[in-house]
């Protein structure tokens, strides 16, 4: 076999200006210009031809664009391929449909804010809350049923989340019956079914960001009980060390109790160190009877908390990221198998390999995206078609559904309103001057600098010049409208919120102006207003590139936030339904007695109203607005225990209803 090397000729620019011919023109041209990238396109005028091709049928055409329509929106569905099928499938994605599954999700989710124990002055009857969840859970089982009709019978069956949908929608019926049965009767019954709700936000299709969520922390989780299991065990050693070491010296807590003298006590102690809420404090009886005795703390939290918490961290960080780049692949996988789906069902034989030609590939993008306009699928036609063979390969076509994610928007709607209608005016020579200057950085600079100004007035509550401030920034409003138009303003972020603050402190200021009889209305307007102005300080960061970064990180971040979010809240839900379930009415927050007025306050009121809370610290700490009597009350105690500090504090009252050793409080 012979050795063949090749070379590949580049013209120089000296050759290029010679030889033009030795330049080959692109029809596609990519440049930036502001703060938006611009692409040329030559040729698009004359079309494109469309050698003979045979048409695919409707049905093919049908599917491909079923299977698109999937890959770009990430779908994995086995639906059935005759057309009765594919028709209900279609019926099935429509947007009222998912929007109306989103709405009765929110509701069936809310219904515990009217639900005995409801928010205060939001009480409903009983039939009300019980009608309404029906009204959910019918919705639910439509669109399992409306899923089953489009889907193969052998895949509907092993989806196990059908089958939970369908399990948590019978169970919590039953449930319903047998509450309403029983409150007739006069009996009471716990509605603990309604911790199941949170089922439903994560096992329907459309929820699949929380659910994928949801299952990565839950693998994640897993890798860690090793850890878990070593930190509990070290945790245990020091414990028995701690009673050991001080039992001897018959050391007290500011309470009176003995320190470290029990063994579960004090291994609860220790844990609650790791976690740093009670830091110092179940140090300093130890410190104050010797500083050597410091040794042993300062040893615990090194490896306890630096050490421990430091590889716990590293292995959850580590097996979330297998587990998130394994859901990547898959979701990967699964746009590529559609897309080849689509592809074999219009595919052509020509010159000697598979392609596609335009004529096909256009009626597939006119099913897929019917409202894009021709100039927009001929940009991305000639994006594909490299060769400018009218005709794509598979290589080239497996990239639609990510080109079709791309937002494209044509040069014409940047061009403002007023040009349009009025161009004369609009391009001349005046007006250009003025919107050259409203576009100049110095522009921009000389309102920021007004920004700090403002800013530096409202900190020293010097409110003569506010009129001042407000037409000054309505005017650069203006000045940037007629210079930018009304979409390109309006598709800032930036702008979006500059405009906004500006428009509500000039509405709020005429309303405290004209409250002429209301000082306080007047007064509350005024610090709204001055807030929203000092908000504007926020603007300035985009004229910095590494702010601008952030903020890009963290508009890119966001979806990944609001999933976890989502997770937090159903996680925070199951606990508040278990928590009101156990602790309604069991704590109640009636204020705390002064000096003055120990004397008159209503002794049963004392104690957050429950006599067993005499003497413990969630007492002592005015902590009686924490309580789980209704599920506003109960996210807010659930915050506060994420928060961590004191949170040991909150959990006596565990101690004080159920007497579980070891959580803390003395209770009478």
């Amino acid at each position: 076999m012979e050795n063949h090397a090749t070379s590949m000729y580049m013209p120089t620019a000296k050759a290029k200006h010679e030889h033009p011919s030795l330049v080959t023109k692109r029809s596609v041209k990519f440049t930036k210009k502001e703060d938006h990238p611009t692409v040329t396109i030559n040729g698009l005028k004359e079309g494109i031809d469309q050698p003979d091709c045979p048409p695919a049928n409707d049905h093919d055409l049908h599917k491909a664009t079923t299977f698109v329509k999937d890959a770009k929106a990430g779908r994995n569905f086995k639906f059935k391929l005759d057309k009765v099928s594919l028709d209900f499938y279609d019926t099935y994605n429509r947007w009222y449909f998912v929007y109306l599954l989103y709405f009765f999700l929110f509701v069936i989710m809310a219904l515990a804010l009217f639900e005995d124990p409801a928010i205060t002055n939001l009480e409903l009857p009983i039939w009300t809350t019980m009608t309404i969840e029906f009204v959910c859970l019918c919705y639910f089982l439509f669109r399992l049923a409306h899923s089953k009709r489009c889907m193969s019978g052998i895949f509907w069956m092993g989806d196990i989340k059908n089958w939970i949908v369908l399990s948590v929608s019978v169970i919590t019926l039953i449930d319903m019956v047998v509450y309403v049965i029983l409150i007739n009767k006069g009996k009471p019954w716990i509605r603990i079914v309604r911790i199941l709700r949170p089922l439903f936000m994560m096992n329907f299709k459309e929820t699949k960001d929380l659910r994928q969520a949801f299952r990565n922390i839950r693998r994640s989780l897993l890798g860690i009980l090793s850890v878990l299991v070593l930190l509990f065990l070290v945790i245990g050693l020091f414990a028995l060390l701690a009673r050991e070491i001080f039992e001897d010296d018959v050391l007290l807590k500011p309470d009176a109790s003995n320190y470290m003298s029990d063994y579960f006590e004090n291994f609860w102690d220790l844990y609650v160190l790791v976690t740093t809420a009670n830091s110092p404090d179940i140090m300093m009886p130890a410190y104050d009877a010797s500083p050597w005795y410091m040794l042993f703390y300062i040893i615990y939290v090194i490896l306890c908390i630096y050490i421990f918490m430091s590889i716990f961290l590293a292995v959850i960080y580590k097996d979330y990221r297998k587990h998130l780049k394994n859901e990547v692949q898959k979701s990967v996988f699964v746009k590529r198998r559609n897309l080849v789906y689509a592809w074999d069902l219009l595919k052509v034989w020509r010159g000697g390999a598979f392609v596609m030609p335009w004529q096909r590939w256009h009626a597939l993008m006119k099913s897929v995206e019917p409202s894009k306009s021709i100039l927009q699928l001929k940009l991305i036609w000639k994006v594909l078609d490299k060769d400018e063979d009218n005709n794509i390969d598979k290589r080239a076509f497996m990239k639609t559904a990510d080109i079709l994610n791309v937002k494209i928007i044509e040069k014409s709607r940047y061009v403002p309103i007023w040009e349009k209608h009025f161009p004369r005016v609009y391009n001349s020579a005046v007006s250009q001057i003025i919107v050259k200057g409203i576009k100049h950085k110095f522009f921009g600079w000389f309102f920021d600098l007004l920004i700090i100004l403002n800013a530096g007035l409202i900190a020293f509550r010097i409110s003569s010049i506010e009129w001042f401030f407000l037409t000054i920034f309505s005017l650069e409003i203006v000045f940037k409208l007629y210079a930018l138009g009304f979409y390109r303003y309006f598709t800032n972020p930036w702008d979006v919120f500059d405009f906004t603050v500006i428009v509500l402190a000039v509405i709020l200021s005429i309303a405290a102006k004209a409250a002429k009889d209301s000082n306080t209305l007047e007064q509350r307007s005024l610090d709204i207003i001055l807030v929203l102005r000092v908000l504007r300080l926020v603007r300035i960061f985009n004229n910095f590139e590494k702010f601008q970064v952030i903020m890009k990180t963290l508009r890119n971040i966001g979806p990944s936030i609001f999933s976890f979010g989502g997770v937090i809240l159903v996680i925070y839900y199951v606990y508040a339904i278990i928590g009101m379930e156990l602790f309604a009415g069991k704590i109640t927050y009636y204020g705390y007695p002064s000096e003055e007025t120990t004397e008159t306050f209503n002794k049963s009121l004392l104690y957050c109203g429950n006599q067993k809370l005499n003497g413990t610290e969630f007492y002592r700490d005015h902590y009686c607005n924490n309580n789980f009597n209704n599920v506003a009350k109960a996210y807010i105690t659930l915050f506060e225990l994420t928060i961590v500090n004191q949170w040991h504090d909150i959990l006596c009252l565990i101690k004080c209803f159920f007497h579980v050793h070891p959580f803390p409080g003395q209770c009478l």
